[in-house]
């Protein structure tokens, strides 16, 4: 398993790359689960960790507005983002998820074909009125794009883990590995969550609130991003 951090600026992204993040996950948490930075934290982020590890960028928890989204998809892709991940948070049937994810993909594969695009939904999706992580894969692959994720929408200390079962968790990753697609799961990851991940081995594991010392407002802690990597080894 890989471990994606996500630092909101450019002091925590040096602490998470100290700390030995496989990937630089820029977000702004101030907007959301999978909230957008702005396009100068992305490139500095991108500038600081070129050439050590990859970075991504979450472009919004989205509404159903393609265009939007493919604008803001190719902006991250511009500013340096190797990775784009695009929360479906409005997205409400498949048909949508599919409109989105064509406009998504065609905005960064256009841009750069060997740019990645993360197309991310919700464990907790019935109390949002979001659409099904479980539906998801069958249209990340139609679109052309190459990881699916699973988070919580809403951070409120609940985990994933509350919202799908362990068989949930393994039925998501297994449908994501068929469909050609890498798998990352994320929302709320404790370390007494690990032991479940190892037995699932999803391609990458999504953290912030556990290397701020248990409050994602706070700040990312090198030591603790160590740690983790140590026990996901």
């Amino acid at each position: 398993m890989r471990l994606l951090v996500s630092p909101m600026n450019l002091d925590e992204a040096r602490a998470a790359l100290d700390g030995g993040a496989d990937i630089i996950d820029v977000k702004n948490p101030k907007e959301g689960s999978l909230g957008a930075n702005f396009p100068w934290a992305i490139k500095a982020v991108a500038e600081l960790a070129a050439g050590r590890v990859p970075v991504s960028a979450t472009i919004g928890d989205l509404e159903f507005k393609p265009g939007t989204a493919s604008l803001a998809a190719l902006g991250a892709a511009m500013v340096g983002a190797d990775y784009v991940k695009a929360g479906l948070l409005g997205v409400k049937t498949q048909d949508q998820a599919r409109e989105m994810m064509d406009g998504i993909v065609r905005a960064v594969k256009d841009f750069d074909p060997r740019k990645k695009v993360v197309s991310a939904a919700y464990s907790d999706y019935a109390r949002v009125g979001s659409l099904s992580p479980m539906l998801l894969p069958a249209v990340a692959r139609d679109a052309g794009a190459d990881l699916v994720m699973v988070d919580t929408a809403k951070k409120d200390g609940r985990s994933t883990f509350e919202f799908m079962s362990e068989e949930d968790l393994r039925s998501f990753i297994s449908l994501g590995h068929k469909m050609g697609l890498e798998v990352a799961v994320a929302g709320t990851i404790g370390f007494d969550h690990l032991e479940m991940l190892k037995r699932l081995n999803p391609d990458i594991i999504g953290v912030r609130g556990v290397v701020c010392g248990g409050d994602r407002r706070s700040s990312i802690r090198p030591e603790l991003v160590e740690r983790l990597k140590i026990a996901v080894i």
